[in-house]
């Protein structure tokens, strides 16, 4: 697969779509493998006495999403939904082997 090609640079709308389509199977294998990261993390935390839901590590991501995506030109409001989304994944993902733990901090967009 080649370099990214810069959207300015696309000549017609077959060209933009192959672009697309090339940054969606980056994005689907980048998923992936922060998937398996949330694997690792299944693994490692009962060992460090960690909980699948971390509050101060959930506004860490997500402070670090809002100011990635402010400094990259996304909307910021669409990260947060994207990240949001995917965190829970994650925590669900982590608490269906860690269990639950007693008090629900849900993480949420700001």
């Amino acid at each position: 697969m080649g370099e990214p090609i810069p959207p300015a640079h696309c000549r017609s709308m077959a060209e933009l779509r192959r672009e697309i389509d090339a940054l969606d199977r980056r994005i689907v294998a980048m998923l992936a493998r922060r998937a398996a990261c949330i694997d690792r993390a299944i693994e490692l935390k009962p060992s460090e006495g960690l909980p699948a839901r971390i509050p101060d590590r959930v506004q860490a991501v997500m402070d670090n999403i809002r100011a990635e995506a402010l400094a990259t030109g996304l909307d910021p409001a669409l990260a947060e939904e994207i990240w949001h989304k995917l965190i829970e994944w994650s925590i669900a993902r982590e608490e269906r082997v860690l269990g639950p733990q007693r008090e629900e901090y849900p993480c949420e967009p700001q």
